[in-house]
């Protein structure tokens, strides 16, 4: 009789597939609300909930994703295309420092990261948007990827942290 090799999924990697393929999918959709500082919150809950749900490969990867949809659908203005790689450079970035430092304090790790994306994302695009555009009009993009980040990836870390808090108290 032929040996048959049968695939066997444990439990904690179909758990994790799951929640990277709900992640996925969350994160792809968040662009479509359009309102930068709803989609921002929401895109960065995810990359830190990705994070410490299936840790640095799976932030990184869901952090891809979102500037592409919101460039492919035109929810990301056209003038921030320029921009997109740094974006996701950024998201890069917050989930990398959030993953080394989250293990000491959650709060350390999510402001940190959040602030280390803020400097990223305002330098770059300010120096991006002097260079391609009006000084006007690059000063009004700048901001948008300035303190808006800030607040968004702010607010990201704190619905992450409630959500967690709110699906541990479940398990009870």
């Amino acid at each position: 009789m032929q040996n048959i090799k049968t695939l066997v999924i444990d439990n904690k990697k179909t758990v994790a597939l799951f929640q990277f393929a709900l992640l996925l999918g969350l994160v792809s959709i968040a662009p479509l609300f359009g309102k930068q500082l709803i989609t921002g919150t929401i895109v960065n809950a995810i990359l830190f909930t990705a994070t410490i749900l299936l840790g640095l490969r799976a932030g990184i990867l869901i952090g891809i994703i979102p500037s592409l949809i919101a460039l492919a659908t035109g929810t990301l203005p056209l003038v921030f295309a320029p921009a997109v790689p740094f974006i996701i450079f950024g998201n890069i970035l917050l989930v990398t420092s959030f993953y080394l430092l989250k293990n000491k304090n959650y709060w350390l790790g999510s402001v940190s990261a959040s602030f280390i994306k803020f400097v990223f994302l305002y330098g770059t695009s300010s120096l991006l948007f002097n260079l391609i555009l009006k000084e006007q009009i690059a000063y009004k993009l700048s901001a948008t990827m300035g303190w808006v980040q800030l607040v968004t990836a702010l607010s990201g870390g704190i619905l992450s942290f409630f959500v967690f808090k709110l699906l541990n108290n479940n398990k009870d």
